[in-house]
């Protein structure tokens, strides 16, 4: 069984656009937008196949376009986007896929976390969006543009695609709601009372809709970004009989770490890196060990805070490096498990995630056994702010 398809929906004209091409097939730094947003999930780890929805008048366009790239043979879309979407749905009924992912063409700038923040919340609902929450104070006005009142927005939020589905339940809702013009497919969900939950969305996701979002200007945290670096370092003692846990991991040994928390040096490290790179200070600012809360925690809680401060500030992080310093245990044979602990723990997947062990030639407090040492360096890209 194929276990997760995308569909990426290219049918519409893009009559707010206002260029001579539709949308999706307008230059973007040199590559059609969506080749751009094709390539993002043919190459994405859990996405066993691509399949597009075009437009019949754009045949020629769309090959052009993806030319060369590894995807199902596009279908046509109907009317409206509930009708396309339900195109590329019927389309996929034979093969039935397990889960399905619909996506918007002109969003070419969706990343790896973001889809794996949607997926990984398909393992307990019948779907999930990404959707961000408003800042901007929210007026209702009438047909005339007078202010008839200030609306509440903290219940509110923007919803980006990929939207996420299981995939028969979403085929038997288009099924079901045939004609109602709904305007994308949690409405469709939610039309026929599936489950479907919000994941964190993602600042940089953004859709194009004009020519002045195809400028860097214009394309914001998408466009305007800046790679930044940060270090950390951390050291601990080797003290009671206790789990002896190393960048997310419990690693066999015949002691653990001494610490307020369960002492894993090397998560420690990663976190001070993250929150370095964004200037958030470290990781004592943020759970301090006067703390009674932070007592033997999981250190995956202080890094899952720092990813969600660079999210939150529409960042991404591009890479993590962290090497553990000890003479034992041996840290070679779990390396891999600790890539992907941590690549889990920031949704950025084991690829961008290097671990590495090494020793002090029996030099100093690690040389002499006493304790392990950590140090770490962390990629991120962020909006500019000047």
């Amino acid at each position: 069984m194929v276990d997760c398809i995308a569909i990426i929906v290219a049918a519409g004209r893009g009559h707010r656009f206002g260029g001579e091409l539709p949308k999706q097939y307008v230059d973007l730094d040199g590559v059609p937008v969506i080749r751009q947003t094709l390539t993002a999930f043919i190459e994405h780890a859990s996405v066993d196949a691509v399949l597009p929805v075009i437009h019949e008048d754009d045949a020629a366009l769309f090959a052009a376009a993806a030319d060369g790239l590894a995807i199902l043979e596009p279908v046509f879309g109907g009317a409206s986007r509930q009708e396309s979407v339900s195109n590329g749905l019927e389309a996929l009924a034979e093969i039935s896929p397990k889960l399905v992912l619909v996506h918007d063409a002109a969003r070419p700038f969706v990343q790896t976390a973001l889809v794996d923040r949607v997926i990984a919340a398909l393992g307990e609902h019948d779907g999930a969006i990404p959707a961000l929450s408003v800042s901007d104070t929210v007026k209702r006005v009438d047909a005339d543009g007078a202010i008839v009142e200030t609306v509440d927005r903290s219940a509110l939020m923007r919803v980006q695609t990929p939207q996420g589905f299981r995939f028969d339940a979403l085929l038997a809702a288009h099924r079901a709601t045939v004609g109602e013009a709904l305007t994308d497919d949690a409405a469709v969900a939610e039309c026929a009372g599936l489950d479907v939950i919000v994941v964190d969305g993602d600042a940089a996701n953004i859709k194009i809709t004009t020519l002045d979002d195809l400028a860097p200007a214009g394309r914001g945290a998408a466009a305007a970004l800046e790679t930044r670096t940060g270090s950390g370092f951390d050291v601990h003692r080797f003290g009671p009989a206790r789990p002896l846990m190393l960048c997310g991991v419990a690693v066999p040994h015949d002691r653990g770490l001494d610490g307020h928390s369960d002492a894993d040096v090397g998560l420690h490290a990663i976190t001070d890196a993250v929150l370095g790179a964004i200037g958030a200070g470290d990781i004592g600012d943020h759970f301090p060990p006067s703390d009674a809360r932070w007592k033997g925690a999981a250190s995956d809680v202080f890094l899952t805070h720092a990813a969600s401060l660079v999210a939150d500030d529409g960042g991404r992080i591009v890479n993590i490096d962290v090497t553990l310093i000890c003479e034992a245990p041996r840290i070679g044979p779990h390396k891999q498990a600790m890539r992907e602990r941590i690549g889990d723990i920031l949704g950025i997947g084991a690829a961008r995630v290097s671990v590495k062990g090494t020793t002090t030639e029996k030099l100093g407090f690690t040389g002499r056994g006493e304790g392990i040492a950590a140090q770490a360096m962390a990629t991120v890209e962020m909006p500019r702010d000047w």
